[in-house]
């Protein structure tokens, strides 16, 4: 039985409880910050390094536009002042049975950008619309 790797373009995204549809989605990195220290006594004449803070990029999810669903401006419109209402949001690499392979759980989310689809009188593509998301963590579980 050959083994292959997973294709990227079955998967889902989820949040509060509802499914929605993306074309694309991107910015699922965890990056560790280095710290560097010397101590002025050190016979080594190199600096050490060990991990510091983790820190999360935003996250930018892609979808079609679709008349009367407000989904994403609601969501955004929910911020006040320096309150805004966070969702934890889940993502799944799914295989051909739709079950999720590998899973991103994506903590305390909260849309930082909106943006509406490019218009062009002679193009022949989808209207399409990016959310742009910041968030306190980022979780892998791959199996």
């Amino acid at each position: 039985m050959a083994t292959y790797p997973l294709p990227k373009f079955h998967f889902g995204v989820e949040w509060g409880g509802t499914r929605i549809g993306f074309s694309e989605v991107s910015g699922l990195n965890v990056e560790t910050k280095v710290i560097e220290y010397r101590d002025g006594i050190s016979p080594e004449y190199s600096k050490i390094k060990m991990p510091g803070m983790m820190e999360y990029p935003n996250i930018t999810l892609k979808r079609g536009t679709f008349a009367g669903d407000n989904e994403f401006y609601n969501w955004l419109n929910t911020v006040s002042l320096n309150t805004i209402e966070r969702r934890d949001i889940t993502i799944s690499l799914l295989n051909e049975k739709h079950e999720p392979v590998v899973v991103w759980k994506v903590r305390n989310a909260f849309p930082v950008k909106v943006q509406s689809t490019d218009l062009k009188a002679d193009g022949n593509e989808v209207a399409i619309e990016t959310l742009e998301i910041a968030h306190e963590g980022l979780s892998m579980q791959n199996g």
